[in-house]
């Protein structure tokens, strides 16, 4: 590998630092101040933001944070951003042997480029990488965690989704790839408003639906592409991270929107809570139930809350915040009170049943939340990812991180959880007690 072969690092110093122990460093503490899950194998898929470490270091780290048993594992990551810097039709690919970065040189995978040789939306363009930076931030994480890798970076200019979901259906692999999807959120917006757009951005990226425009996501067509691989291959997406600079850098004039999302294959645990969820229903109502899947976890201890709907609306939900039973039979007792014991609600009749929409939230512990006083509260909240339990002499509630998706504000999300505690909406006192948590959400995909 000679030096005119090498793509040298064109950001550094400028987006992250320029030095290999100062770089190591700031990622290890990133990586560090995220909260351990749940154990899972490493995600297919990931959407991380590109901004300088300062901005989007943090959000990052969540979705980085999912590789940390990847080593040796992956062992090919196919990286798409956009293209900030040269106008560019489709996408394009290095003619260089290696990327190089304060960490060392990531080697190309160009035998995986050969093989997009024969599609016209895909071009060598040297130019379309030498000076972006959309795809070089991505690097030293990836190198201090997965170690030794190959690297198919490509450049995405104007094209289609369908034109990009092509690209990245012929280099899908298997185990040992990573598809990573580099974008940053909306662009420029005050705290508030950037807020909403992100969340409602989200939604359709949950949703695997690829209609995004570029004021949405600057890499609204490598996202766009990405979602529709996701979707053919029954991708189930987690948010992990929800965020702008406002939140990690300080400025709340003008900000800039930041997301983490891991694209998962569907969780085998996930298919045996569900069905044990609905044939405890079908068992009560009298109807057939269906075979339950098995799997080690369902005789641990766990803490679960099961969602009824039909037709999109709330039906019904029951659960617990700390684990007291074996999961499979926490489950069941949850699917029962959802169903026939939540007061909100008339019990569910069998003529119900069949258009009946299960989700079951299995809880990870929660943990304290350190404030002083509500503002503070406020900034500490993760819009989207956090489940918040608040307690004060005696009065209890809690939202799921699900609620985000109509309260999406933390400010509005804080006032309904007072009241829904039985206090007034400007209630605050340094007695009150918050902590939050977070779930893996499992979904029936119904016709």
């Amino acid at each position: 590998m000679t030096p005119s072969t090498v793509r040298p690092a064109a950001v550094a110093g400028l987006f992250y630092p320029g030095q290999a122990a100062v770089l190591r460093t700031q990622i290890d503490g990133e990586l560090a101040a995220v909260k351990a899950g749940s154990t899972q194998l490493p995600p297919k898929m990931l959407l991380v933001p590109h901004a300088g470490y300062v901005y989007s270091g943090p959000v990052a780290a969540h979705a980085y944070a999912t590789l940390a048993g990847a080593r040796g594992r992956i062992r090919r990551v196919v990286l798409l951003g956009p293209a900030h810097r040269v106008a560019l039709r489709g996408l394009a690919a290095p003619t260089a042997s290696a990327f190089e970065t304060p960490l060392g040189r990531v080697a190309v995978d160009q035998a995986a480029i050969a093989s997009l040789a024969d599609l016209p939306q895909l071009s060598r363009r040297d130019d379309a990488h030498a000076t972006e930076h959309s795809l070089e931030v991505q690097l030293p994480f990836l190198q201090s965690l997965l170690g030794d890798f190959t690297l198919v970076p490509l450049v995405v200019g104007h094209a289609s989704p369908a034109e990009v979901a092509e690209v990245i259906e012929r280099l899908w692999g298997g185990d040992e790839t990573l598809i990573l999807i580099s974008s940053d959120l909306s662009h420029y917006l005050p705290y508030a408003q950037a807020q909403a757009s992100d969340r409602a951005t989200i939604d359709q990226v949950l949703h695997l639906d690829p209609a995004l425009a570029h004021e949405q996501a600057c890499g609204a067509t490598p996202l766009g592409g990405a979602l529709l691989a996701a979707r053919r291959h029954g991708l189930q997406p987690r948010l992990l991270d929800l965020r702008n600079s406002g939140d990690t850098a300080g400025d709340r004039a003008r900000v800039v929107g930041y997301a983490a999302v891991a694209f998962e294959s569907p969780d085998p645990l996930g298919a045996a809570l569900l069905a044990r969820a609905r044939n405890a229903i079908a068992d009560a109502l009298g109807l057939p139930t269906g075979p339950e899947p098995g799997h080690h976890a369902l005789d641990e201890p766990g803490a679960t809350f099961v969602t009824l709907r039909r037709g999109g609306e709330l039906r019904g939900c029951i659960g617990t915040l700390e684990a007291q039973r074996p999961l499979a039979h926490d489950v069941r007792l949850h699917a029962l009170g959802a169903a026939f014991r939540d007061s909100r609600f008339a019990p569910l009749a069998a003529w119900e049943f069949e258009s009946l929409e299960i989700e079951v939230s299995l809880l990870d512990p929660s943990e304290p939340i350190a404030a002083s006083s509500e503002a503070e509260a406020l900034r500490a909240l993760q819009p989207g990812v956090d489940g918040v339990v608040l307690e004060y002499r005696g009065r209890h509630a809690t939202f799921l991180p699900q609620v985000w998706e109509q309260l999406p504000a933390p400010v509005d999300f804080l006032a309904a959880l007072k009241r829904k505690a039985g206090l007034p909406e400007d209630f605050w006192t340094e007695a009150l007690r918050l902590a939050r948590y977070r779930v893996r959400k499992f979904a029936e995909l119904r016709p």
